[in-house]
């Protein structure tokens, strides 16, 4: 058979996949992760993930997030400098956002040693409870606030319903024993 005639036509190129919604969301929220401790094995494509969707379910439309993971040591430093107080803390949020900015911009100091010593007084994974440091110091990057009873109350709720939205179970906690009254109730 003779080779077949080359033709001036040109091959059909088909336009460029739309991303996915999802694919969209992910451009949306940065997520940067410094591990600074050696306490804890840290999976970053999984923490990575919980700011995602936390971020997602929160409802900003846009995020960046940066998240240093440090051991107590690290962040008694932070809660001393930017606080002026002693001792190690769970979370600390830096709120990088202009007045009036749309999105969650903010940098996220949260320690696995502590993550580490409360799961295990709570009987849960530790990376829960890393998760749940996340998800709360988000949550104050949206404007949550726990400083009197009643705020807390709204964002210990607000931290359970973000926690079920991404597919982790709601954080346990320690209930404070009810004050005794006469007669020993």
């Amino acid at each position: 058979m003779p080779p077949r005639p080359k033709t001036s036509r040109r091959p059909r190129c088909t336009p460029p996949s739309r991303p996915t919604a999802a694919a969209r969301a992910d451009l949306a929220i940065r997520v940067e992760i410094a591990n600074r401790q050696k306490t804890v094995a840290i999976d970053r494509r999984w923490l990575r993930d919980v700011v995602r969707q936390a971020v997602a379910t929160i409802g900003s439309p846009h995020a960046e997030i940066g998240l240093a993971i440090v051991d107590d040591a690290g962040i008694a430093a932070l809660h001393d400098l930017w606080m002026g107080i002693p001792g190690p803390t769970d979370v600390i949020t830096f709120d990088l956002g202009g007045p009036g900015g749309e999105g969650l911009h903010g940098d996220l100091a949260v320690s696995a040693e502590t993550a580490r010593r409360v799961a295990r007084e709570l009987g849960w994974q530790p990376r829960h409870e890393l998760a749940y440091y996340v998800v709360h110091g988000l949550l104050h990057l949206a404007g949550e606030d726990d400083l009197d009873p009643a705020a807390r109350r709204r964002m210990r709720t607000r931290e359970r319903e973000v926690m079920a939205a991404i597919g982790l179970p709601a954080p346990p906690r320690l209930r404070r024993p009810k004050p005794m009254t006469r007669g020993g109730r």
